[in-house]
């Protein structure tokens, strides 16, 4: 790849303590359809081209990979560690007394990393699924959020800051009660908060609640996840890409529909980590931040384009006596039980 693009031209978000951070990144889950080489050889593709946020996660089974890559790109010169920023994650099933720093460490050997700058709890509950799985699989152990174990996976967390090991912490897949329920206890405050973000699931609650917060909201399927488990897809959802406000967007820019996914949600605030192993769609990808921005007309159409679709609904992690995936979301704006 002899191409590559100006950090300059790549608009930034601040994180809490006034750190600037590309306002977009690299995901790095392969779904059921790309294994671990592929998505680490667009890693490395990805890096040379001028992407510096790879978020990871230690379920994606892909971070020794991962670390092979940053291993090179470092010994290439390519880039040097402090100009990258990566995330992790830790796993459901690593939930319990002192695994979650356990977790950490591991990723950081996979990754080859003496700290990692941001590290997630995947889920805000122990409920466990193997990797793969149908979407009518159960865990009969699978139980409701609760706050008293979600805080000491957190404290956990923010054991990791104190030892140096993560410099940032954050949640992901929260909602505004949940964080009601914790963000007053916790020490450490979350930096950031991942969540699902797209034109058709803009969650404008969710996301105003974390930036009056002081928390970075970061987006998962932003182009409406094409590539999502088959466990993940219903007949009623949106295509993303298909929206009219959408639509319009790419055919007045001459671009295609996804990338306008993405331009909107640079726009609008968020850092959206698209996910991509074709080369040619992760450059355009990381392009379109910087150049030609979409009108206001045109951000003002795509959000009233709202369908509140989620994709990712989660129904693999229900607890028995649940109704149905919408008791993962507090939809009745109170925490499930």
């Amino acid at each position: 790849m002899e191409q590559k693009i100006e950090q300059s031209l790549i608009p930034k978000r601040t994180l809490p303590g006034g750190e600037q951070i590309p306002c977009m990144g690299l995901g790095t889950f392969g779904s059921d359809k790309y294994g671990a080489d592929a998505v680490s050889e667009a890693v490395y593709g990805a890096i040379k081209y001028g992407y510096r946020l790879i978020d990871c996660a230690s379920v994606y089974q892909n971070e020794a990979q991962i670390g092979q890559v940053l291993h090179r790109v470092f010994a290439e010169g390519v880039v040097t560690r402090k100009e990258l920023f990566i995330t992790s994650k830790v796993w459901n099933d690593r939930h319990g007394e002192g695994e979650v720093i356990a977790s950490c460490k591991e990723s950081l050997h996979d990754l080859g990393l003496s700290q990692i700058d941001l590290y997630f709890v995947h889920w805000p509950f122990p409920n466990y699924h193997a990797p793969g799985c149908s979407g009518d699989s159960r865990n009969p152990d699978s139980k409701p959020f609760s706050t008293e174990e979600f805080m000491s996976v957190w404290r956990q967390c923010e054991a990791l800051v104190d030892m140096g090991l993560a410099r940032y912490i954050g949640m992901s897949n929260m909602t505004i009660p949940k964080l009601e329920a914790v963000l007053p206890l916790c020490r450490i405050m979350p930096a950031a908060l991942e969540m699902e973000l797209h034109p058709s699931f803009q969650q404008p609650e969710l996301f105003d609640y974390a930036v009056a917060h002081n928390i970075l909201p970061i987006g998962y399927c932003p182009i409406g996840s094409p590539s999502r488990p088959e466990r993940d897809r219903m007949e009623e959802d949106v295509v993303d890409t298909q929206l009219p406000s959408v639509a319009a967007a790419a055919k007045a820019h001459q671009v295609h529909p996804a990338v306008v996914c993405l331009k909107w949600a640079v726009q609008r605030g968020q850092i959206p980590i698209p996910f991509s192993v074709k080369e040619p769609q992760y450059i355009s990808n990381l392009q379109c931040a910087a150049c030609d921005p979409l009108t206001d007309t045109e951000m003002e159409a795509i959000r009233q384009d709202d369908k509140n679709c989620r994709l990712v609904k989660g129904q693999v992690f229900l607890w028995e006596g649940a109704t149905s995936w919408e008791d993962l979301w507090d939809v009745d704006g109170q925490i499930t039980e």
